[in-house]
């Protein structure tokens, strides 16, 4: 419309200047004349004519020109149209798909996004929609062929696709899988912070804890998880490192691991405990003993107590002197008396470990108590005894299941 009023306005304007030309010649009685030749050829004409002739021919000559850039110019406006309605058929079968994906109509909209994926301005949607709707519906297969496909469409520096297929695989249960795409995602960009995530959840699904202990100062760092979830992590981590260490039946093993703890893991009684734990499983008690002690001292564990009555010391004696000297603090702590108990029996101090195992099932009966104090009187030739103390403590058990049993029906 613009280049229609510019033609129409060049035009007017032509015709105004030659009727001025005319009108001024015819003003002084002399229209001009103009001759040209062409060899034997010759044209000769009033200067108004050749003026008018001049302008219709220059816009005709234009009129012409611009027919032919209209003409030259429309296959490429029907390529471009053409273009557009494919691009609008692939944005209208990517909703589509989309729509029958969230449906549950996986294989439909599986179908209709690859047909139209080629033609799209966003393939890798496609592509990676049609992943998803594969692995729904059980094709693997499929699933890795869409992502092959996608990941053609993507820049090196793309993690999208990477990401994509990761997180199918781990839906999956695939974990190497999944870790493999997730290692080479991790040396793109380490602080990532999805592919963090991903790889902390693969690696717990594999019991890799070794590989976990290496990542926790990077989801620490990036913010992966909050600082509760972190330390709880932690925990869990490094406890099941101190007991993969155990089953090596190595002392120097065991160690090894401790000395790799970080200073705020190795002070939580939790920890310590499954590391003296460990050290006894593995022999080396002895070596732990001194530190045991110490961390009773510093903070009372009934737990930690009940692995000091198992330690075997090198000095049966003095352990159960140290024991002794706790009872001053506690002397109502039914733990510590059962501790004193089966202390003093290994130490062959008959009446001594009685009257604690007695005192302790008076202040809170335990099955372990009556089962030492069974052994106690089997020991002593007392089979009567020995059989009441290991009835009773059946008795208690049977009741303490039962009791469970009914907490859990009524929860």
């Amino acid at each position: 419309m613009k280049n229609l009023i510019y033609f129409l306005v060049s035009l007017l304007t032509a015709v105004a200047v030659a009727f001025g030309l005319h009108s001024w010649l015819a003003a002084h009685n002399d229209p001009g004349y103009v001759l040209m030749g062409f060899g034997h050829w010759s044209l000769e004409t009033s200067l108004t004519v050749f003026v008018v002739a001049l302008v219709i021919g220059f816009f005709a000559l234009y009129c012409v020109f611009r027919l032919l850039g209209v003409l030259l110019r429309m296959p490429g406006h029907v390529a471009k149209n053409r273009l557009s309605v494919k691009l609008n058929r692939s944005q209208d079968a990517l909703i589509a798909g989309l729509i029958d994906a969230a449906d549950g109509n996986f294989e439909r909209a599986e179908k209709v996004l690859i047909k139209h994926a080629s033609q799209s301005g966003a393939p890798l949607l496609h592509y990676l929609t049609a992943a998803r709707a594969a692995q729904s519906r059980g094709a693997l297969d499929k699933r890795d062929e869409y992502l092959r496909k996608a990941a053609e469409q993507a820049s090196d520096s793309d993690l999208t696709v990477g990401l994509t297929q990761a997180e199918l695989h781990l839906s999956e249960q695939q974990f190497d899988e999944a870790l493999k795409t997730l290692g080479t995602l991790h040396s793109i960009n380490p602080g990532h912070a999805r592919v963090l995530s991903m790889m902390h959840h693969a690696y717990r699904h594999l019991g890799d804890w070794e590989a976990l202990s290496k990542l926790l100062p990077a989801l620490q760092e990036h913010k992966v998880l909050m600082e509760t979830e972190v330390r709880l992590l932690e925990t869990e981590t490094y406890s099941r490192l101190l007991k993969q260490a155990a089953q090596r039946n190595d002392p120097q093993a065991v160690k090894d691991c401790w000395a790799t703890l970080p200073q705020h893991i190795r002070i939580m009684s939790g920890v310590a405990n499954i590391y003296f734990a460990a050290m006894m499983a593995v022999g080396a008690g002895s070596e732990v003993e001194a530190d045991m002690v110490k961390q009773l001292s510093r903070h009372w564990d009934r737990t930690l107590l009940v692995l000091y009555a198992d330690l075997e010391s090198q000095d049966a004696t003095r352990q159960l002197q140290t024991a002794e000297q706790w009872l001053a603090a506690y002397p109502t702590d039914p733990v510590l008396l059962q501790t004193l108990g089966k202390l003093a029996l290994r130490c062959g101090q008959m009446e001594k470990a009685e009257q604690y195992l007695l005192r302790s099932i008076n202040v809170d009966a335990s099955v372990s108590a009556y089962q030492s104090l069974g052994e106690l009187m089997f020991v002593r030739d007392e089979k009567d005894k020995a059989c009441d103390y290991f009835k009773r403590g059946l008795e208690l058990a049977s009741s303490e299941v039962v009791h469970q049993v009914d907490v859990g029906v009524s929860g």
